[in-house]
């Protein structure tokens, strides 16, 4: 795990007409502040990353579909720097996901469909916030590549 990434289970309660899929409550110990809801939809096979928010922390769940999040750490005081770290969400695994500030994330679309990452952000949208790498050509020692075996 990377120092300051949280997962929490996030309950689903089914019924004959469907179902509600709960995601983050202010009154959870979790729960820090409110900038903004987003989300964000990514194909099969399509990767959308890197990105580190300089001030965000950012809550993912998955309401459709699946993803493979992975994340790196490069904050240079931080103990586990250097890490890679990969979690497979969506709705064979739903949960929260909680990054820090200053985490380098990005997510690949998993399965035969589109997937929806929602975003409950503690701070609203800010361009200059934001830093971007090309998914495939940059410093972070991950592949997007799928790994058999």
């Amino acid at each position: 795990m990377i120092k300051g990434v949280e997962v929490y289970p996030l309950r689903q309660i089914p019924d004959e007409r469907g179902k509600i899929m709960h995601m983050l409550r202010c009154d959870d110990a979790h729960f820090e502040k409110f900038g903004e809801i987003y989300f964000s939809i990514v194909n099969p096979g399509a990767v959308k990353g890197w990105h580190l928010h300089k001030k965000m922390v950012l809550n993912y769940a998955v309401v459709a579909g699946m993803i493979k999040l992975a994340l790196f750490d490069d904050r240079k005081n931080s103990p586990t720097k250097g890490r890679v770290q990969e979690i497979f969400t969506g709705e064979d695994n739903y949960c929260l996901i909680r990054i820090p500030p200053m985490v380098w994330n990005g997510f690949k679309g998993i399965g035969t469909r589109p997937a929806i990452v929602a975003n409950c952000s503690t701070v609203a949208h800010d361009p200059k916030e934001i830093v971007r790498l090309d998914p495939f050509n940059n410093h972070i020692p991950y592949s997007w590549d799928l790994k058999h075996g």
